[in-house]
This record gives C-alpha cells, structure tokens and sequence, in this order.
C-alpha cells in the first residue's frame, strides 16, 4: 500500500535539518520529504524580486499530488498559497508558527527587522536566535546548528525570501477562505513573532482548520517540542485520510 506523503516545508534563513526530529517521528507512518526552500541550501536559486507566488511555483515542482503540506513560518505562506492555488497537490495543511494578516504595527516590526537584515546580516541573525530560542528548552548544540545554518546563507537570496515572508501574508491573506483541505494551525504560546492571536486569526479564516497554541513554547516548534508537533500532524493526516 503506498504510504500517504507529507512534504515538510521550513522557514525563512533554515533548512530541511530543522524537520530532523519531526521528521523521524513521523517516517514510520508517512513518506515524509523535507526539500529545500528555494534560495536556502540546496533548493533552486530565486530572483531578487522573487514574489510567494514565484518561490510557491517552484515548491511545486516538489510536492506530488495530494500531498499532506507542513509549512513552518515562510514555508507556511508557501503552503497555504498551493492550497489555494494548486489544490491538486493538497490534502491537507498545517501551518506551524504562521503569520497571517498582519496589522500596520506587526508588519512595521517585520519591516524593521527585514531593514536590519539588509544593513547588519550578522546583527540579524544573533537578533533572530534570541527571538527564537531566549527562555526556550532548546539546547545549546541546536541553538549553534540553526547559527551555522543562518550564517551560510547566501546574502541575496536569504534578503529575496525575507521580503515575500515579510509581504507574503497581504498576499495569500484575501484567499485563505479559499482553501478546502483539513487544516491545522499551531504556534507556541510565547512566540513573540508568529503570536498565538495570529494563529487564531489563520484558524478563523480558512474552513476546516482548527487553532492549537502550545503553552511555554516559543516560534522554533520543530525543535522544541517536536513530539507534540509530529503528533498533532500525525492526527491530522489520519483524520484527512482515515487512516
């Protein structure tokens, strides 16, 4: 019996390795593929005006049809913008620490930090990490692997894909009632970026999807609670597929 396939797609700055531990937790059920976001590792290079609609095309070219989407952060925006606009390729989605509608100050912030990426890389991503990983569980050696990974990517693709993260949402934001797959969107409860009033917001707006906030978990979910976050895809993709 071929497996259903869930394709795991990471965030702005990562890459696949953020998927590791979920990844693993979820092999023994699914086909689990965790490709290279466009402009990260070993994904397609982007223009520099790459829109999410242009780095959503070239997802697509990765994810088989009726594939079961996990989109983290960026890769949430991707995956809800196939859901719209390749059904085909869609069975069921779930948005990890996903923006969504951003009001004038949360896009301002965002903005302000996309200013900061561009003038100061190195400022940036030691910004990022205290985000992310400030009060959080996550160890010391995950914490210098997501660095490393920050720190090699190449400046003008991570600034292209940091600009659709930043616009992305007023992209997909008008159509997210568009989409017709079981759906799920989560967020730990103390991410100060990806803010669980955003998850209730996505929750509300696409049919079918259920808000599920994480208490004490701050935006990096793949790796700081990565048997809570296999196991309410793991309930999602059964339920989408009966199986």
């Amino acid at each position: 019996m071929t497996r259903p396939v869930a394709v795991l797609l990471h965030g702005v700055g990562l890459d696949h390795s953020v998927w590791d531990e979920v990844r693993t937790r979820l092999a023994e059920r699914y086909d689990v593929r965790t490709p290279d976001l466009p402009g990260h590792g070993d994904g397609p290079r982007v223009p520099a005006d790459v829109d999410l609609a242009g780095l959503a095309a070239l997802v697509a070219d990765q994810v088989p049809p009726a594939s079961h989407l996990v989109g983290f952060s960026l890769g949430a925006l991707v995956a809800q913008h196939l859901a719209v606009h390749r059904p085909d390729l869609v069975s069921s989605l779930t948005s990890v620490s996903s923006v969504c509608r951003r009001t004038t100050d949360e896009r301002a912030a965002v903005l302000e930090r996309l200013d900061r990426a561009t003038t100061d890389p190195a400022a940036s991503n030691e910004a990022s990490l205290r985000r992310w990983f400030d009060g959080s569980d996550v160890g010391a050696d995950a914490v210098e692997r997501t660095r490393r990974v920050l720190a090699a990517n190449d400046p003008g693709q991570f600034l292209a894909c940091y600009r659709v993260f930043a616009t992305g949402d007023a992209v997909v934001g008008p159509d997210l009632g568009r989409i017709q797959v079981p759906s799920l969107a989560v967020t730990g409860g103390e991410d100060p970026g990806s803010t669980p009033e955003m998850t209730e917001r996505l929750a509300a707006a696409v049919p079918e999807c259920r808000a599920v906030v994480v208490p004490g978990v701050r935006h990096m979910l793949p790796l700081e609670a990565p048997s809570v976050l296999a196991d309410l895809v793991d309930q999602l993709i059964r339920g989408a597929v009966h199986v």
